[in-house]
C-alpha cells in the first residue's frame, strides 16, 4: 500500500466507522457514564438494538454487516447523514469558514468601520455549516 492509498483509506469514512463514531460521541457520549458497558447499554436502549449488536458496532468489529435500517436509525437519532459521495465537502466548507473568520479577525484588529459586515458573514457561514449538517434531506 503506497502513501496515497493510505491517505485515501482514512479520508473516506466507512459506514461502520460512521456508526462507531456516532455511537461514541452522539448516542452515548462520555458524559453518560465513565463505564463503557453502561454507555453501550444506554446506546442499545436508545436505538432499540440488542446489547451484543450495539457492542459489536461500538468496537467496530469489521465482521459486522450493517443493515440499511440500522444506518437510518443512527442518522435519524443523531441528525447526521452518512453520505460517502460528500467526502471532503466538510473539509472544504471548514476551510472556507476558517478563511472568513480569519478575515473577520483581521478586520476587527484594524478597527475598520466595515468589520461588522464581514464578521457577521463569517459567523453566519460558520453557524450555517452546523445547520446544514442537521437539516439535510434523508
Amino acid at each position: 500500500m503506497d502513501l496515497s492509498d493510505y491517505a485515501l483509506e482514512f479520508s473516506e469514512m466507512s459506514e461502520l466507522a460512521f456508526v462507531q463514531n456516532a455511537l461514541h460521541s452522539l448516542v452515548a457520549p462520555p458524559s453518560i457514564s465513565s463505564d463503557m458497558g453502561a454507555r453501550i447499554r444506554f446506546a442499545a436502549s436508545k436505538l432499540g438494538w440488542s446489547f451484543s449488536r450495539t457492542r459489536t458496532c461500538w468496537y467496530g468489529d469489521e465482521r459486522v454487516a450493517l443493515r440499511p435500517a440500522e444506518l437510518r436509525k443512527i442518522e435519524h437519532f443523531t441528525g447526521v447523514v452518512y453520505d460517502p459521495e460528500r467526502t471532503g465537502h466538510g473539509r472544504r466548507e471548514l476551510a472556507e469558514i476558517d478563511a472568513l473568520m480569519s478575515r473577520a479577525e483581521a478586520l476587527l484588529e484594524r478597527g475598520d468601520e466595515d468589520f461588522y459586515r464581514s464578521f457577521v458573514a463569517g459567523l453566519s457561514a460558520y453557524l450555517g455549516a452546523f445547520d446544514r449538517a442537521r437539516t439535510q434531506d434523508r
